[in-house]
């Protein structure tokens, strides 16, 4: 089943595609690479998830909020090359979880943007990743991705 019926089975609700928020681009592809730029857990309502895990905001509400991250980067994919079934896989992920010092899950929060990743693009979606906790994110979000995808040219 193609990514573009996935999305449709499944329901998924994308945000608007967020626009940049200095001077960078969201997307840059340089070959059939794309490398995605940091993106925050934008609401299809235009707010963020924001807070700290282990302070303000639970394992499974941060696990939500990188799911709602996946979503925002499903929409500047779809924007940006027209249609997700010119992914061919996701190659590379960059979770950072804004979280209390001694908090230890930040895997466990990543499943949230890497279980999305596969019911949309199957195993194609399951690409190598980094999970690791940062003292402050912008804006205080609580969960911020980038991501390499490979598509086709």
């Amino acid at each position: 089943m193609s990514a573009e019926m996935r999305v449709t089975e499944l329901g998924l609700e994308f945000p608007p595609a967020p626009k940049p928020g200095g001077n960078y681009t969201p997307v840059v592809q340089v070959g059939d690479i794309c490398y995605v730029s940091g993106h925050g857990p934008l609401k299809p309502d235009k707010t963020l998830i924001t807070g700290k895990v282990g302070k303000d905001v639970s394992e499974e509400e941060a696990y939500a909020a990188a799911r709602q991250v996946g979503l925002a980067i499903l929409a500047t994919l779809k924007k940006t090359l027209g249609s997700l079934d010119r992914v061919v896989r996701v190659v590379k992920v960059l979770g950072m979880v804004n979280a209390v010092p001694d908090f230890q899950n930040h895997p466990k929060v990543m499943n949230g943007f890497s279980d999305l990743m596969v019911e949309v693009f199957g195993d194609a979606g399951r690409g190598a990743r980094s999970a690791v906790g940062m003292g402050s994110l912008p804006s205080n979000i609580t969960v911020e991705v980038e991501c390499i995808v490979q598509v086709k040219e």
